[in-house]
């Protein structure tokens, strides 16, 4: 055996089991849920009974299952909250400032931690005489002490709280390396001409970075509507607080509504995949 062919051999049997494992845990579960979406079947019936488009149907008609859309709103406006308090930050700790390093790590630390530790954690945030309504109770605003979780007008505004806390740190590390990417000779050619901080972000540093905050927009869409680890820890999607993952878990693991549930990952798949392609159209138009 030659050495290309012993080459080709071994490139072949170390690929082999990680390709068997994608196969199997990844593209047929895909399949089989593709075939599901078409069927009313319960999760253990040996037989399931064709339906055609009538779940995907339910999901876009039914007031039910769409108003798990709605919530998704909360989640895509908090991320213009968020990417501006990152694109604040990063713009801040851009320029020399003192214990620079230091604010980077707080900043970006909630980011680390888990997602079932920042549900715990702000579970007692938000809970009745919690640390939100005694800091109110001692600043002298206790008039404002509401239900945070309880309420469905602002339960919400307070999950979307929780996920701008613990996703800002990413944003603002990815806004940081952008801005630092800029040559500091230009900075010193707008300071000889005059320019302050604010015509400096605002010609410089906003142009030069707009193609990434592009591409977090875009990536917000499916982040709003694949929201799932936060609400479901805090509230279990009680409230008005259901997003359309846990909706669909619910739906295949309590209701047994298999086929149903395989209809929304169908949906959510299809919106990921979307807006995957738009971002790359997007990337490859402005690198054109």
């Amino acid at each position: 055996m030659n050495y290309n062919s012993q080459r080709k051999l071994v490139i072949f049997s170390f690929s082999l089991i990680p390709v068997l494992l994608l196969l199997t845990f990844s593209y047929l579960p895909v399949i089989n849920m593709f075939f599901y979406s078409f069927t009313e079947w319960n999760g253990f019936s040996p037989t399931k009974e064709f339906v055609g488009l009538d779940n995907y149907v339910d999901i876009f008609t039914d007031s039910e299952y769409f108003q798990v859309f709605k919530v998704s709103i909360y989640y895509f406006i908090a991320t213009f909250v968020q990417m501006g308090i990152a694109l604040y930050f990063a713009t801040i700790l851009s320029f020399n400032v003192r214990f620079k390093n230091f604010f980077k790590g707080i900043l970006f630390f909630p980011y680390l931690l888990n997602g079932v530790a920042i549900g715990f954690m702000f579970l007692f945030f938000f809970r009745p005489e919690g640390t939100l309504d005694t800091f109110l109770t001692i600043i002298g605003l206790e008039g404002l002490i509401q239900q945070w979780l309880r309420n469905p007008e602002i339960i919400n505004i307070s999950l979307a709280g929780t996920s701008v806390w613990r996703y800002m740190g990413f944003n603002f590390i990815i806004f940081l390396g952008a801005i630092s990417s800029i040559p500091k000779e230009v900075y010193e050619a707008a300071e000889i001409d005059g320019a302050n901080k604010w015509h400096q972000f605002r010609y410089i540093i906003l142009p030069s970075i707009m193609m990434i905050i592009q591409l977090n927009l875009i990536l917000a869409i499916s982040g709003a509507i694949s929201v799932f680890e936060i609400p479901y820890i805090m509230t279990g999607g009680a409230n008005g607080s259901e997003t359309f993952v846990i909706q669909t878990v619910d739906l295949a693991f309590k209701f047994n509504k298999f086929g149903l549930a395989s209809a929304m990952g169908i949906v959510l798949l299809g919106i990921v995949v979307v807006v995957t392609i738009i971002q790359r159209l997007t990337f490859k138009k402005e690198t054109e």
